[in-house]
């Protein structure tokens, strides 16, 4: 096992690496592939090498498949539970038939089905950390915390967490329940927490930051050079950052960000990591892939300098990214 930094994620008491495994794409979601095809294989060996290196903080939701994505996890944790921290989400709504019905519900009945469920589909009999995935508009926050939070007291979940809310919303939960980690898009190309107040008040309340996307969804790494190099069927093809003029717009700024991070004898994948860690925010970079969950890892063991960091963002200041990170439809899902 790798010594790996570990950090408390928030004030409640949960520990984990500095750094965690978003495991999303290595299945599909309601037929469709989000960053291409995964091989189930190769996405378990990942996991079982994530643990090798002290990843062991998984992240993972019912949404994936819908289901699938839990039901791989639990074949890669199998005999072996108690060694990883296991945070997975639910609030999109899955029908008895485990189809997405694509509307939201975090009614306090449906809080109690959606957990059984993914503790069944995880093979386990407690959550780490579970997190309301997207705000249901027609529940109160609080009632849905309310529900959290017995969960909790039946000790199915350890911890709680909130997905994409405003800086409010955080500060109604947490008077309900104390909230351990709220997980939003955080990178170099998304710092929106800095402008509308959630990195704020979660450090005001002692709440931990989870960021997901932290390498811009794939897109620092360099490799994406044209729109036309994302698969058919891959979802960031509708996101508008990813298209037309904004693509090489975005992409004169990663080869940018490449030139610093071969100055400094590393990818461009680890330069955004560290820049993450730097925050004292835990990134989940998603990776299906034997080969990058190593690059990844070892982004954690990197220090920038604050003269670096000042560098850094210099390059890519708050909103210098060109295009929503969501298509119109699905940016009203998100901060609430």
């Amino acid at each position: 096992m790798s010594t790996i930094k570990k950090i408390n994620l928030g004030t409640q008491g949960l520990e984990v690496p500095i750094e965690g495994l978003g495991c999303m794409g290595m299945t599909t979601i309601a037929g469709g592939n989000i960053y291409g095809k995964a091989d189930e294989q190769e996405s378990i060996a990942t996991i079982h090498k994530a643990l090798e290196l002290g990843v062991n903080f998984l992240d993972t939701a019912d949404l994936y498949g819908p289901l699938l994505n839990e039901r791989l996890v639990a074949k890669a944790i199998k005999g072996n539970r108690d060694q990883y921290i296991i945070a997975t989400k639910f609030g999109f709504e899955i029908d008895d038939n485990e189809q997405l019905t694509w509307g939201f519900n975090g009614k306090p009945e449906y809080v109690k089905k959606a957990i059984d469920r993914s503790l069944k589909n995880l093979g386990t009999d407690y959550i780490d950390l579970y997190y309301l995935h997207r705000m249901d508009p027609n529940t109160p926050i609080e009632e849905t915390v309310g529900a959290m939070a017995d969960l909790v007291k039946s000790g199915k979940v350890k911890y709680i967490g909130l997905s994409e809310v405003s800086a409010e919303t955080i500060r109604k939960a947490h008077k309900v329940h104390p909230i351990t980690a709220i997980q939003t898009e955080y990178s170099l190309f998304e710092r929106e927490p800095e402008v509308n107040g959630v990195l704020d008040v979660v450090k005001e309340l002692g709440v931990g930051f989870v960021a997901y996307s932290p390498v811009g969804r794939g897109f620092i790494t360099g490799q994406i050079k044209t729109p036309e190099d994302f698969e058919a069927n891959d979802f960031r093809r509708d996101i508008p950052r990813y298209q037309g003029e904004n693509f090489y717009k975005n992409l004169d700024l990663v080869n940018q960000l490449h030139d610093i991070a071969s100055s400094k004898g590393f990818s461009p994948t680890q330069l955004a990591l560290a820049w993450v860690i730097s925050k004292g925010i835990v990134p989940i970079p998603g990776t299906k892939r034997l080969k990058y969950i190593q690059e990844n890892a070892e982004a954690a063991n990197i220090i920038l300098t604050p003269e670096e960091i000042a560098h850094i963002e210099s390059i890519l200041p708050v909103g210098a990214a060109l295009g929503d990170r969501y298509s119109a439809q699905q940016m009203q899902s998100v901060n609430q």
